[in-house]
């Protein structure tokens, strides 16, 4: 997403961070297999892994879960109702892509970690797109 974002003049627009929902593998790097086919699409993956905190909730505008999983155990962690607005599913964002969840590429083999690059670049490509004319609505209502 960084990368994108830069890529389109706009990284003041925007703050973006990564965090799990266990911290089973905190501080670890990501997967190597998915460092090496992020490699391959030019992503430089040096993010080490933490867990989401409750002030994460008040401090971004939108925490956006990969499955129905992840959005359910947000929605148990988020502190309270105004921040439970915040979490969106990655599944909105997809302009081209068709998927209702992007899938844990673990123990899909190689081609599982390509299949999660396109998915989240394709969400990644919509949010940019549509930000910051979806934030401004949702302000207003």
């Amino acid at each position: 997403m960084r990368r994108m974002v830069n890529e389109a003049g706009r990284s003041e627009e925007f703050e973006i961070d990564s965090a799990g929902l266990i911290n089973y593998h905190e501080g670890e790097q990501a997967d190597e297999r998915m460092r090496r086919h992020a490699a391959r699409h030019g992503y430089n993956i040096t993010h080490r892994s933490r867990p989401i905190r409750t002030e994460d909730f008040r401090r971004f505008d939108w925490i956006v879960g990969m499955d129905d999983g992840n959005i359910d155990r947000l929605r148990q962690l988020s502190p309270d109702l105004e921040t439970d607005k915040k979490i969106r599913r990655i599944t909105e964002f997809f302009m081209e892509k068709v998927a209702d969840h992007v899938p844990d590429p673990y123990y899909g083999g190689e081609q599982g970690f390509e299949e999660v690059i396109e998915l989240l670049e394709d969400a990644c490509r919509g949010i940019i797109r549509t930000w910051p004319s979806i934030i401004q609505k949702e302000k207003n209502c």
